[in-house]
């Protein structure tokens, strides 16, 4: 794994404003060709990416199972574990690895196995607010992102469902981007394997499903469907958004089954899979309408449907 890509340059972030820029930039030549004024999708851009950095932040730190240590990390650092240090047992600080500390009083806890090392990472109450670190997520950008991309587009007199149905592909590019960033900075992994697949990941005896990359991989394949198949069939209004959020649900749902990093869930499922099920029926609402027709009549980009 590579947490840096070069010295001061974290490579989950990195890869995710590099995401960012190559979806704003696909989609502004997508509107420029549509006749919409490219600047409007790059505004349109920026507001999504402020509120969808931090919907990603606030589902992933409250639903992904450790609310606990980052509270833990301001009022009791030693009570969180440090799963990639690289010793089990230690006697100093420098023996951890990384910025971690060692705790001589959980000698006894990892000798009983209810501890996987005596090291800890160290205080920082802040823990939760850095997100550069890790721990977006798709789902919880969307649920703050799309009511900020329906206020624009009623403020600007945009077709919400048009503009959405021409930046979808273009979402899911910026998203493949972003995962890459996920296998760099090791988080996301998936349960072990013999395959020929595997990757070891820090702090794993053994190799693991790449899952990060079985979304990048998906989410590039959807992009080109949605672009170059679906796009060009479509009977109305929404129904790329549509396609987008029902085949991209399905996906994430399938690849959930092969992940195995801490991340919440209700029963057998996980937040995403539990998060795919609306997604998936919102995507199919949408292309049912639009099949129907309903409201598509003299809808363009450029003109509110209103």
């Amino acid at each position: 794994m590579r947490p840096e890509l070069f010295a001061g340059f974290p490579s989950y972030l990195t890869m995710v404003m590099v995401g960012f820029l190559v979806a704003t930039l696909l989609a502004k030549r997508a509107a420029v060709r549509a006749g919409l004024p490219g600047e409007r999708i790059v505004d349109l851009a920026v507001l999504m990416l402020v509120l969808g950095v931090l919907g990603a932040r606030i589902l992933s730190v409250t639903t992904d199972g450790k609310l606990a240590d980052f509270v833990h990390l301001c009022s009791d650092p030693a009570a969180v574990e440090a799963p990639d240090a690289k010793v089990r047992f230690c006697q100093e600080d420098a023996q951890c690895g990384f910025d971690y500390l060692c705790d001589p009083s959980a000698r006894g806890q990892v000798a009983a196995g209810e501890r996987t090392t005596m090291c800890h990472p160290p205080r920082d109450c802040l823990a939760a607010l850095k997100f550069w670190q890790g721990g977006l997520t798709f789902y919880g950008a969307l649920l703050f992102a799309i009511p900020g991309a329906l206020w624009y587009c009623r403020r600007k007199r945009l077709d919400f469902l048009a503009v959405g149905d021409l930046v979808a592909p273009y979402l899911l590019v910026g998203q493949a981007i972003g995962r890459v960033g996920c296998f760099l900075e090791g988080c996301c992994y998936g349960a072990p394997t013999a395959g020929p697949l595997g990757v070891r990941f820090p702090g794993h005896a053994l190799a693991r499903h790449p899952t990060q990359l079985y979304e990048a991989a998906a989410d590039l394949a959807l992009a080109g469907l949605l672009l170059f198949v679906i796009g060009r069939r479509t009977r109305g209004r929404g129904e790329t958004l549509g396609w987008m959020l029902a085949l991209y649900g399905g996906a994430r749902a399938l690849i959930e089954l092969w992940r195995d990093d801490p991340r919440g869930g209700l029963g057998p499922l996980s937040t995403s899979q539990l998060l795919a099920i609306p997604a998936i029926a919102l995507g199919v609402w949408l292309i049912a309408r639009a099949r129907r027709g309903t409201g598509n009549q003299g809808a363009t980009p450029l003109r509110s449907s209103e």
